[in-house]
């Protein structure tokens, strides 16, 4: 059987994936490290919820520990705009998810982000792809936002806590404080 570990930023992104990669065959280890979220409370909240649903489906997950706001900041330094900072988060996350996945003995590693139809698909693909190439291990692609919509209703019906922004310091501002949306909004 083949198996996976799935970054996971949330439970409503967790949703389809998961559906999606055990029906295609995976075992799918779940995996929580999101450094960038802010403030704790919203961090704290995310994480809650999605234990909550992992407990509930008995889906397992592994939760890297602590809360590291400064890997955030150290890794996308004074590159705050977009694309640049999304990039940077990305790159850390998923090559700390590329690492865990070989600790823990799986092939390969995805992860819920492609599930935003807010994210960008195609640097996503390219980033873990790369990682994947330099830490010898697979990197599974699906673009899963294909079932975003569908998920999202799902977590309105269960009752789960929905986020009102990426995570990130800078993503919450853009959210509240027009200036600082992307020009194309």
């Amino acid at each position: 059987m083949k198996n996976v570990l799935l970054h996971v930023c949330c439970a409503p992104c967790l949703i389809y994936p998961y559906q999606y990669l055990t029906d295609v065959g995976f075992k799918v280890v779940n995996y929580f490290y999101n450094p960038n979220i802010h403030p704790y409370s919203e961090y704290k909240e995310r994480l809650k919820s999605l234990k909550d649903y992992t407990e509930v489906n008995n889906f397992g997950l592994v939760v890297e520990e602590g809360y590291s706001l400064e890997d955030f900041f150290s890794k996308i330094k004074d590159k705050t705009d977009e694309p640049e900072r999304c990039h940077l988060c990305w790159q850390m996350r998923l090559e700390r998810t590329a690492l865990k996945a070989k600790e823990l003995g799986l092939n390969a590693f995805t992860t819920t982000l492609l599930v935003s139809p807010f994210q960008d698909q195609i640097a996503i693909k390219e980033i873990g792809e790369n990682i994947a190439k330099k830490q010898g291990i697979t990197f599974y692609y699906h673009n899963f936002s294909r079932g975003f919509k569908q998920a999202h209703d799902k977590a309105k019906k269960l009752g789960m806590y929905l986020q009102k922004y990426c995570g990130c310091l800078y993503s919450e501002r853009a959210r509240y404080l027009k200036q600082y949306r992307k020009k194309n909004e």
